[in-house]
């Protein structure tokens, strides 16, 4: 059996509350990787371990539970005001999926 050869792509593994993540600079990414889509998806779940049938992600940085599957991708903002941009990944721990649509939550005060 043949195996792709291994990239070194920066990261940090971060905790925060009950909450941990692997956070990357999109400039870090592979060029491929950089933009949505097949190759993105499939980079971001090898590095957190999923999908995983036995649910422990072994074989990745993540924690086997949705409060440490979490990906982030920090870049430099385009908008005006803007410092960073921050794209919030949730990974399936059973299934090949990243859900982008969920937002951190907000405290008022």
């Amino acid at each position: 059996m043949s195996y792709p050869a291994q990239i070194r792509i920066p990261a940090t593994y971060m905790r925060g509350g009950t909450s941990k993540g692997v956070f990357f600079k999109l400039d870090d990414l592979p060029a491929d990787a950089r933009q949505p889509g097949p190759a993105r998806e499939a980079l971001l779940l090898r590095v957190i371990g999923s999908p995983d049938p036995y649910g422990k992600q072994i074989d990745g940085m993540g924690g086997a539970t949705s409060s440490t599957s979490k990906t982030v991708i920090l870049s430099q903002s385009t908008r005006p005001g803007h410092d960073v941009d921050y794209l919030f990944g949730q990974v399936a721990i059973d299934a090949a999926f990243i859900d982008w649509t969920k937002k951190p939550s907000r405290t008022s005060t």
